[in-house]
């Protein structure tokens, strides 16, 4: 019934955006942060929190045991998209959908076919020498041993991935404020919605109709049109598939 009404709603809509976090990944094979198995639950033996680790003050002094948790733990080669990847661009190439506003760093939206993605977190797949800036792509990083170094000038490489500490891209965050605004409806998949400055960007929503998407209860389901407690993937699948 809720899926009913969820393709009701879309079908009427001009200006659809989607809002996802880690929930969109994990039926990719990705593992979120805060679930009972995700990175924040899960002990690896070391003496620093995954907190720390992924903190910009951690990379500066820590590097070489940044990038071992890092490739470890953030990369996730083997992953391709889910059928909420999928249907997202297939309704973006109906041109319902305007944007995809992601806290993912794993570029599954781009790999499915999405092109218009404000990547809040930045993503994996780029990464810049801190002196000179010059651009690797993932696997350059992947086959480094230990720290990745520039090869113009030797200076240490670092994902486009925003740490703890570090702020949000403004380019970024204007892009995914000013989608938001300007859309008719908002799904909210994936994500609990408890991490800021990211969460906040609901408020900027002004138009007709909010879904939310996600396995567990989030503190905006009370603002929300539509609640539905499932797979955002098969949520996502099952309701582009009925409208076009």
């Amino acid at each position: 019934m809720n899926i009913e009404l969820m393709t009701d709603i879309l079908k009427n809509a001009d200006k659809i955006v989607f809002f996802g976090g880690a929930g969109m990944s994990t039926e990719s094979g990705i593992p979120d942060f805060r679930s009972e198995n995700g990175l924040y639950r899960t002990a690896d033996g070391s003496q620093y929190s995954p907190e720390t680790m992924l903190s910009h003050s951690f990379f500066v002094s820590h590097t070489d045991e940044f990038y071992k948790y890092y490739k470890s733990k953030m990369i996730c080669q083997d992953a391709k998209p889910n059928a909420g990847h999928i249907a997202l661009a297939k309704l973006e190439e109906s041109q319902k959908l305007k944007a995809v506003v992601t806290q993912n760093i794993d570029g599954l939206h781009q790999l499915a076919g999405s092109k218009k993605v404000y990547e809040l977190h930045g993503s994996v797949h780029r990464n810049y020498c801190t002196k000179c800036r010059t651009f690797y792509d993932l696997d350059y990083i992947v086959n480094a041993i230990g720290t990745p170094h520039c090869m113009k000038c030797n200076s240490i490489v670092k994902p486009d991935v925003v740490l703890y500490e570090e702020p949000l891209n403004d380019e970024v965050v204007n892009g995914a404020v000013n989608a938001i605004r300007n859309a008719d409806v908002l799904i909210i998949g994936g994500t609990s919605l408890v991490v800021y400055p990211a969460a906040g960007l609901i408020n900027y929503f002004r138009g007709e109709k909010l879904i939310l998407i996600n396995k567990s209860p989030t503190p905006y389901d009370s603002r929300a049109d539509l609640v539905i407690n499932d797979s955002v993937g098969k949520v996502l699948e099952t309701a582009v598939k009925s409208i076009l």
